[in-house]
Order: C-alpha cells, then sequence, then structure tokens
C-alpha cells in the first residue's frame, strides 16, 4: 500500500525536527514556498532547487482525443502543463 504525504503531514515532520518554529509558521513557510513555485511556471519560469530537482512549465500540443463515454472524437487544444525532473542527487538517494 502506497502512502501518501500530505502538506500537514509534511508540516509535522517538519515541527519534530525544527522545535523552535510554531506550527503555523511552518504551514506559512510551505504554503509561501508551493505559491511562489506555483506563480512562476505560470509566468513561464523554470524553479531549480539544487540537490532536489527542477520544475518547468511545458507545452502540450493540440490532438484529438475520445469522450469515454460517448467514443465520439474531439478536439484538446494546446495547452500547458507543470513538470518534474529530479536532480542526479534525489536519483542516487532513491536507487541506494
Amino acid at each position: 500500500m502506497k502512502v501518501k504525504m500530505k502538506k500537514s503531514d509534511l508540516a509535522k515532520k517538519i515541527s519534530y525536527k525544527i522545535n523552535y518554529l510554531t506550527n503555523q509558521d511552518i504551514d506559512g513557510g510551505i504554503t509561501s514556498v508551493l505559491n511562489l513555485i506555483s506563480e512562476s511556471l505560470q509566468n513561464r519560469d523554470r524553479v531549480e532547487i539544487r540537490g532536489f530537482g527542477s520544475f518547468s512549465a511545458r507545452r502540450r500540443s493540440s490532438r484529438i482525443a475520445r469522450n469515454p463515454n460517448t467514443g465520439e472524437a474531439i478536439s484538446i487544444g494546446p495547452k500547458f502543463h507543470a513538470y518534474f525532473r529530479a536532480s542526479k542527487t534525489l536519483k542516487a538517494a532513491l536507487n541506494k
């Protein structure tokens, strides 16, 4: 069974390691970082966190898809999606 970590779980783990910050400060910090990454991706900027990885916005071209309920062909326009690429350090740590 896969265990998912939620934002509140991440805040708890950080609070165990850093005693001098309140839970509100930790939650605010996490929210601020995620908002800054989101804003950067909306502006099509790349965000690189050394030793962890990089986030970027990639363009997905238009295509023809099928409606799963009716089987009808529909056209999907071009759009951007978030892309994450892990650093060499993170990949090495995962494959130990």
